[in-house]
């Protein structure tokens, strides 16, 4: 019998130049399989396959071709100028190299540890490795949703030592803004005093100046001389000191940028970097970079207590963990605890709480006897 019926399903079962044929019937009744098998037959005698061609595998692109349309359709758009300037370098000069052959899905744990050990002896910090598996990572999971392959290697990272960092004491801010001069002395001034980056200086006009208040507004920073939004993407509102506060006042305007040259124009990145190298060799100290002022900011705020929340909010951390790199400098925190550790401490702790208790006791003891005498 040609046609037969299987738990519920017809099939189509035929012979033909020795080979055996079995399909299941797209009608699902009996006069749909006998007719299916008609249909089998005559492509049979025509000499045509009746087995469902295999649907012809799509060749995914190596990383290289990937990568770079990755780049352009992803990263670009989706990134301020600094950060793709970042990843380009990356892929150019790391990433393409070491992966560009390779086929975008068959990237395997393997090859990912090897390129890790292959940086690490180049002496490539741990944490710039890490910033290149990062961009790795998000490369390969985009190319996972956008041609739909199985799944990605698992990426781990490498150990990356806490990071230090240089501040400077009262002594030497002092000594530094003694040695400059100028805008110079207002761009150091305001970089130590309010935390902000060398390129949120840089963008700071005079309209996010409120003389009300006492307050500077962060909102943007510049790259290349393109405006762009902060770090962390927020606004925020960092207090003037009275220092601030009457520098800026001295040089207000209405409007533009609060800190420009004689020809009211912008100061390059590397300008601000050179003048206060000249600045730190004048003043006989160790040479800093324009981050070391925001650094000081934070110690001293954090030296003088303030909660590691407000340090956060005011530097713009969008991580606590980020900011948590100054709490060893809070002067109380760990003092408070360690003192439980003193047993002088302790037993004078103890002592005074035992004479408070035989004081409320006794006070307690003489009222009972007073209110028993008077009933």
């Amino acid at each position: 019998m040609s046609v037969r019926k299987i738990r519920n399903t017809w099939w189509v079962d035929i012979h033909f130049n020795g080979f055996r044929y079995r399909k299941k019937s797209p009608d699902n009744s009996k006069a749909g399989a006998q007719t299916y098998e008609s249909l089998l037959r005559q492509k049979l005698a025509k000499g045509e396959s009746i087995n469902k061609p295999k649907e012809k595998e799509i060749e995914l692109p190596k990383f290289e071709e990937f990568a770079w349309k990755w780049f352009e359709i992803y990263a670009k758009p989706n990134n301020k100028d600094s950060e793709v300037s970042n990843k380009e370098i990356a892929l150019r000069v790391h990433l393409v190299p070491f992966f560009g052959k390779t086929k975008i899905d068959k990237i395997t744990n393997q090859q990912i540890e090897e390129y890790k050990a292959t940086k690490v002896k180049t002496h490539l910090a741990n944490k710039t490795i890490n910033n290149h598996l990062v961009i790795l990572s998000t490369c390969l999971h985009t190319a996972k949703d956008w041609l739909n392959f199985e799944k990605t290697p698992k990426i781990q990272k490498l150990k990356v030592p806490s990071q230090k960092f240089d501040y400077l004491t009262t002594e030497e801010m002092d000594i530094l803004l003694k040695n400059a001069s100028g805008i110079w002395h207002d761009v150091f001034l305001v970089a130590l005093k309010t935390g902000m980056r060398k390129g949120e200086l840089l963008a700071l006009v005079w309209e996010n100046i409120n003389w009300k208040t006492g307050q500077v507004i962060v909102s943007q920073s510049m790259y290349n001389r393109i405006i762009t939004s902060t770090k962390s993407n927020r606004i925020r509102y960092v207090d003037m000191t009275k220092e601030v506060y009457g520098c800026l006042w001295e040089r207000r305007k209405s409007r533009g940028f609060v800190f420009t040259d004689e020809n009211d124009k912008h100061f390059s990145m590397r300008r601000i970097n050179d003048v206060l190298k000249r600045t730190c060799k004048r003043a006989g100290i160790r040479q800093i970079t324009v981050h070391t002022l925001r650094h000081t900011f934070a110690s001293h705020l954090a030296m003088a207590g303030a909660p590691i929340q407000a340090i956060q909010g005011l530097l713009g951390h969008s991580d606590i963990q980020t900011t948590m790199r100054y709490a060893h400098l809070s002067p109380s925190i760990y003092k408070e605890t360690i003192n439980l550790l003193e047993p002088d401490l302790v037993n004078i702790n103890f002592r005074q709480h035992t004479v408070n208790t035989l004081k409320e006791e006794s006070v307690k003891q003489i009222n009972d006897n007073l209110e028993t005498s008077l009933t």
